[in-house]
């Protein structure tokens, strides 16, 4: 039975002679200094319990040790004699064995008449030997406490998890007195062992191992047996490697001279991360306590490698989250300023995006005495979408601003986005141009969804819908249509994260609501400005949608000619 070796102090007190009061342990890896009577001797008790039992019965009663010496009881604790002081051998009845694991660690010899004591000598041993597993219990217990405060002192806080898994190792080593040891990581996002050999693992830190042992891809099992048992949750335990059919090369483990061997999984919250594997330079019996501490600590290797995965993607999260907010400022200086001013025509504007970031965008601004109006909307959501986003309304202020006329903007730019995207990014756009003179709007669209006009009488008319979404086909062809927007009436422009709004029971707002909504302006008093329309559906809106998340970008613009030129501020 081994100890840990933090618990197996030198021993301070060579001289069989000496007395003591505190039990001096030994080097549990060398043969010589297995378990031992001296490592578990405190204030002579036992000695003292059987002289008393002599002097009671008549019948000499004396303790040995395992060399067969005799222990006697002092004033201060305890003595060892001689090999030949105590009972002859000729004299012995009855010899009961202290026996703890696998290691006699001592006897209780009785002389002349011992035969009628045999029973209670017997259960004096029983008593001893359970008194010295709890000891040795209770030892490996503080030693197992000791290195988990320690690597729990490590663990609060770090992100460097390479020491702290060294450390570990070099505790396992240290408390079970072993002699060498590795531990090796799965890759990050690997749910298990993959492969038959040791490609899908990478060494994290090894002491007492040679480079050819290391660096040799072959599993030390067959099928890697050891390392699946010890990534289910079991700890493997091999007295002699030599002596398992499960070894595989035999020739490398009798040179890297291990015999003893145990193997442990990093495992946190079900998932693998590694393995700890320990060796000792000679065979050795593993007992349950080793087990438990191995696995104990193991799982501090485990909790240190995923607190520092943990931080170290919060750290990235933090620094996304400030690269985000970086690019939805740029973003939304890609909207305008400020509205254009004519007392001709008033406009507003409102956009909303799902995420930080954004596919939609809106665009207003005056060119050749028109008042140029777009609304665009890119494929998917969030960073993708927002860069998408930015290369459509690049291309398409860089066209407009030309005064071309609006299907051939649209042309131009499908065919940019045809050369500068995949197949599968594509937008929508509606593009027009209103003039505030005459009210005269031509305009093309690319699969938009129909912008609304509300007329002076109440009625809402939806305009044409047709044109290719840009990015698809570099050939597509867009056409020009005209409408013409009288003084009093409302251009409505939006995207479909508009319809798409969502109420708590699983209701689209959809087109038809809006057109009926629009439709009802007049009526209520809210159709006699820009403002009072984009107001009246933004509340709408949220009255439908309440709490719930928008599923979309969402943009509106209204551009609403006035029926009496306002005159402009001074």
């Amino acid at each position: 039975m081994h100890t840990p070796a933090q618990s197996m102090k030198p021993d301070q007190h060579a001289n069989p002679h000496e007395d003591t009061t505190a039990p001096p342990t030994a080097n549990p890896n060398d043969p010589a200094n297995r378990l031992t009577l001296r490592g578990f001797l405190t204030d002579g008790s036992l000695a003292r319990l059987c002289a008393e039992l002599s002097a009671t019965t008549g019948t000499p009663i004396e303790v040995h040790d395992e060399h067969d010496r005799l222990v006697t009881a002092t004033p201060n604790g305890w003595r060892i004699g001689e090999e030949d002081d105590g009972l002859p051998h000729s004299a012995r009845e009855v010899l009961v064995p202290l026996v703890v694991g696998d290691s006699q660690i001592g006897s209780l010899v009785a002389g002349p008449g011992g035969q009628s004591l045999k029973r209670l000598l017997t259960l004096i041993s029983q008593t001893t030997v359970e008194w010295c597993h709890g000891f040795l219990e209770l030892r490996h217990a503080v030693d197992e406490l000791g290195v988990l405060i320690e690597l729990s002192s490590l663990l609060v806080g770090t992100d460097d998890h390479s020491r702290m898994v060294e450390e570990s190792l070099d505790s396992a080593l240290r408390v079970l007195n072993l002699d060498a040891g590795s531990v090796v990581m799965l890759h990050e996002d690997a749910d298990g062992i993959v492969s038959e050999d040791e490609r899908d693992l990478r060494l994290q830190v090894a002491h007492g191992l040679s480079t050819a042992w290391l660096n040799n891809p072959q599993a030390l099992s067959q099928g890697r047996v050891f390392d699946r048992l010890a990534l289910s949750g079991e700890v493997v335990s091999i007295e002699d490697l030599l002596q398992d059919d499960r070894v595989r090369n035999d020739t490398q483990v009798r040179s890297e001279r291990v015999h003893g061997f145990m193997s442990t999984g990093l495992v946190f919250r079900g998932r693998p991360i590694g393995v700890m594997r320990v060796y000792s330079r000679t065979p050795r019996v593993f007992s349950e306590l080793d087990k438990r501490l191995l696995r104990s600590i193991a799982q501090q290797a485990a909790a240190a490698v995923q607190q520092s995965r943990l931080i170290r993607d919060r750290r990235r999260d933090v620094e996304m989250e400030r690269h985000v907010r970086l690019a939805a400022d740029v973003q939304q200086r890609m909207l305008p300023r400020q509205l254009p001013d004519d007392p001709r025509i008033e406009t507003t504007a409102h956009y909303q995006p799902s995420f930080d970031l954004g596919g939609d965008f809106y665009d207003l601004f005056n060119i050749e005495g028109k008042l140029a109006i777009a609304v665009g909307d890119v494929v998917g959501k969030g960073a993708p979408a927002a860069m998408l986003m930015s290369l459509v309304r690049t291309s398409f202020r860089a066209h407009a601003e030309r005064g071309l006329p609006p299907q051939e903007v649209l042309a131009l730019v499908n065919r940019d986005l045809c050369r500068d995207s995949l197949e599968s990014e594509f937008a929508t756009m509606w593009f027009g141009l209103l003039d505030p003179e005459t009210g005269t709007l031509d305009w093309s669209t690319a699969g938009h969804e129909p912008p609304l006009i509300v007329r002076e009488n109440g009625r809402c008319e939806e305009l044409a819908i047709g044109g290719l979404v840009v990015g698809i086909n570099s050939d597509a062809i867009y056409t020009l249509e005209r409408d013409e927007l009288a003084p009093g009436e409302s251009l409505i422009v939006y995207t479909d994260g508009v319809t798409d709004v969502m109420s708590f029971e699983a209701q689209r707002f959809g087109k038809d609501r809006l057109r009926t909504l629009v439709a009802h302006l007049r009526e209520q008093g809210h159709a006699d400005s820009a403002h009072e329309v984009l107001g009246s559906i933004l509340r709408e809106l949220r009255q439908f949608g309440g709490l719930t998340v928008r599923p979309d970008d969402t943009t509106l613009v209204v551009v609403r000619r006035q029926k009496v030129a306002r005159l402009s501020e001074p």
